[in-house]
């Protein structure tokens, strides 16, 4: 891994990856929920969008597109509460084409005016399809649940409302303001030399520099008025997320979070896969993720259930996290944990785009910066008494949060009630 950082701020990060003829440029901006106001909530998300319709050199999404369709390449974009990312994915031979698609797309936007109706009416499409997709909007609000309204716990989509609000002005206030080279990384991970790389994207990326107001809202305390969110809906199977509010991303115990998920419903041996859906057979689907944030995390158990049977997953979910809490953990499961998740990260990394991300989130975001080899040292370092201690410090009843959607309504008292 080498790091350089040009006079402009912007920071450049590699990693030659051996055996592989590919390249991945990724570009990561601080931008997201977390740098909007109420009014601007989906801005980020309608302005990842608004990049692929154009800039000076490639003018329309069909020359953007076809530039690199033409050369076999995979691109996409995302955006999330704290960051949005581009990425290009080619032969190394084309990299060329990668930093000069990328770079016009994000420098030279244009976001032509006659564009922006038509790109609202997808995104309005895309905020229908989550709304019909019980898996991902319980996410959603679960999230609403345990941090309220601040950019927390708003959707990246936004409303209806500001979706069809925003203007071309909208999108270039907020390019100004955040897409400025002290706000970006780019991540560049494959078969690459740093030297080439970092004259590469002198000579491609020519930022003129703007605002350079980056703070996000900090995040508020918040209790909800109640601990259960029910979205009634007529559904086959329901849906319910169940969990806390665990330790942040730059948090010592980070690792120790990760292999506590893993355990409880990371993969088919985890507890929440034998006890929950093999043993009881009460869901089809189970599974304990965590979110990772800056400054706050998330630990929280999704599942799709019998609609018949909700307050027994709820129990049963409930019952792993009290268990493990109470008894702790055996040293072998732990170690199927730490080498389950080693390996994950592995395989992952054979890839040049999750290699990339990795690299470019941590130097947008943290402090500190760790090689694989420092990654994996963390992680065998995690001992059992470790993660019992932090499953009792945060799965106490009053911590827990439960979001579900199906034809649940009238339901919240009782359901509240399994959580005390």
């Amino acid at each position: 891994m080498q790091i350089t950082t040009l006079p402009n701020g912007l920071k450049i990060v590699t990693q030659t990856l051996p055996g592989t003829a590919a390249i991945t440029c990724l570009v990561l901006a601080g931008a997201g929920s977390r740098y909007e106001t109420e009014e601007q909530n989906g801005i980020s998300h309608f302005l990842e969008h608004m990049f692929f319709k154009g800039g000076d050199k490639f003018k329309n999404t069909k020359e953007v597109s076809e530039a690199i369709d033409s050369i076999g390449g995979e691109f996409n974009a995302f955006t999330g509460k704290e960051y949005a990312g581009y990425f290009v994915k080619v032969a190394a031979k084309h990299a060329d084409t990668a930093f000069d698609v990328l770079s016009d797309m994000l420098v030279n936007a244009r976001f032509p005016a006659e564009e922006i109706g038509k790109e609202r009416g997808v995104i309005l499409e895309e905020y229908n399809m989550y709304q019909d997709t019980p898996m991902y909007q319980v996410g959603w609000d679960f999230e609403k649940l345990l941090f309220g309204n601040q950019p927390m716990g708003w959707d990246q989509i936004g409303s209806k409302e500001n979706i069809r609000k925003f203007q071309r002005d909208d999108f270039v206030d907020y390019k100004n303001k955040l897409y400025q080279p002290n706000n970006l990384v780019i991540a560049v991970a494959g078969k690459c030399e740093h030297a080439e790389v970092v004259a590469k994207i002198q000579q491609f990326f020519r930022f003129e520099n703007g605002q350079k107001d980056f703070a996000w809202a900090p995040l508020e305390s918040f209790e909800a008025t109640s601990p259960v969110k029910i979205q009634d809906k007529k559904t086959e199977q329901g849906h319910l997320v169940l969990g806390v509010r665990g330790i942040a991303a730059e948090d010592e115990r980070h690792w120790t979070q990760k292999l506590l998920a893993i355990i409880l419903g990371g993969n088919m041996s985890s507890r929440m896969f034998l006890n929950v859906r093999e043993a009881k057979g009460l869901c089809y689907y189970i599974r304990t993720n965590t979110d990772d944030y800056t400054d706050a995390g998330v630990i929280s158990t999704s599942a799709g259930v019998d609609l018949k049977r909700l307050p027994l997953a709820v129990s049963a979910i409930r019952a792993e996290y009290e268990k493990l809490a109470e008894d702790g953990v055996a040293a072998e499961e732990l170690i199927r944990a730490q080498e389950f998740l080693k390996g994950k990260l592995t395989l992952s990394l054979e890839d040049s785009e999750e290699y990339a991300h990795l690299l470019g989130k941590q130097f947008l975001l943290y402090r500190e910066q760790f090689e694989l080899a420092e990654i994996f040292a963390k992680i065998d370092a995690v001992e059992t008494g470790a993660v019992q201690k932090l499953a009792a410090e945060i799965f106490v009843p009053k911590n827990l949060r439960l979001a579900a959607i199906g034809p649940f309504g009238g339901r919240e008292e009782e359901l509240a009630k399994l959580l005390t």
